[in-house]
């Protein structure tokens, strides 16, 4: 048996707690199969954290995440904390645990499922086939610049944000796409607002030295954010590896989102630097939210868990064989017209939080039986 590998679960708020025990339907087949050895613990962050402890984020949670070999997060947040000041809001929970572990790069891909064509908003010429990488950096900028805060002024409160980029901040993120796009069809579009922002004139003089000095098989574009976002709506296809900051990409991949029929199916990746002790922490997330119209009714989408769990086999533990097995099993599933809400055509019936679980567990015990 394979080295057991430490996971760390947090459910979070919301459907969280309806996603999360799905996807762990997927990793108890794969245990009891034999393919995994995971050792498998679980904590609070958000609002449930906050319910329990009067914070978002403890100790306690960072220190585990710290420690584990990789983390699966759900969602976080909802109504029932939106009185709370700023600091203890559940959204602090995540945006903490990525700055305590220096998760500085984001990675969303927008996937198009061939079962899903007629899922989307554009027509199906359009976004069939269509596979773009989103790289988002994600402990700078808006979210991160300091001063920020809000005081009292002559006409009134005054909010202010702070957006601000290093050379090395836009370097390191940079190279993950720039490596990325290697791997893929070598294409990379820097996305950025050069016209009016300072620092968006570093972050693209910044990408363009290092592409000149090291990366200059790739093929470099460079777009403002608005064009952008229309070219994503109108030619999707044109993209292959896409990286800009934290704003940006935070709304960029969520309009990607639209294009592949449901936000419900995107998985995500947040990892840092390897440390001295040789492991690279990451969080692998849905790029959805924590859905509270919809909390509690057992009709959520856990493909995007599912995918995520799928993604840290890939990328964390190079299970290839394993992460391939997953896609396929969600590939055919769809085909064959199991659908939850969000994602369902005329005249199909929408199944059950559980049912879309158990339906890739049993594609999966099917697809293992044809390959043994």
């Amino acid at each position: 048996m394979s080295t057991t590998k430490k996971i760390f679960l947090l459910p979070g708020d919301g459907i969280g707690h309806e996603v999360m025990p799905a996807m762990r339907k997927v990793i108890d087949w794969f245990q009891s199969s034999g393919r995994t050895n995971f050792e498998i613990s679980e904590g609070l962050i958000g609002g449930s954290s906050y319910d329990a402890y009067g914070i978002p984020l403890t100790d306690r949670t960072l220190e585990q995440a710290k420690v584990s070999d990789a983390i699966l997060l759900a969602c976080i947040g909802g109504p029932k904390w939106d009185s709370l000041p700023f600091s203890l809001r559940p959204e602090r929970g995540i945006l903490g645990i990525r700055k305590e572990m220096g998760l500085f790069a984001n990675l969303r891909p927008a996937v198009v499922f061939d079962a899903l064509v007629n899922a989307s908003s554009l027509k199906p010429e359009i976004i069939k086939g269509l596979d773009v990488m989103i790289v988002r950096e994600l402990i700078g900028g808006l979210y991160f610049g300091e001063p920020r805060g809000i005081e009292n002024s002559l006409d009134g409160r005054r909010g202010f944000n702070t957006m601000t980029y290093t050379e090395f901040e836009v370097e390191r993120v940079a190279r993950v796409a720039f490596e990325l796009a290697r791997k893929r069809r070598k294409r990379i579009c820097s996305v950025d607002k050069a016209n009016v922002l300072e620092s968006s004139i570093v972050w693209r003089e910044t990408i363009t030295a290092l592409h000149m000095t090291e990366y200059s098989d790739v093929e470099l574009s460079h777009m403002y954010v608005d064009a952008c976002a229309m070219h994503l709506t109108s030619a999707p296809q044109d993209f292959d590896v896409i990286v800009t900051e934290n704003m940006f990409g935070d709304i960029l991949s969520d309009l990607a989102s639209t294009l592949t029929g449901s936000i419900g199916m995107l998985p995500s990746a947040s990892y840092g630097e390897t440390g001295s002790s040789g492991r690279r922490p990451v969080i692998y997330e849905p790029v959805h939210g924590s859905a509270p119209d919809i909390a509690g009714k057992g009709i959520a989408n856990p493909l995007a868990m599912i995918l995520s769990f799928s993604m840290m086999m890939r990328y964390s533990f190079a299970m290839n064989e394993n992460a391939n097995l997953v896609e396929r099993a969600v590939q055919n599933v769809l085909k064959a017209g199991v659908r939850t809400c969000d994602i369902i055509e005329k005249d199909q019936t929408p199944v059950t939080t559980n049912v879309m679980a158990d339906s890739v567990v049993k594609e999966l015990q099917h697809l293992a039986q044809i390959s043994d």
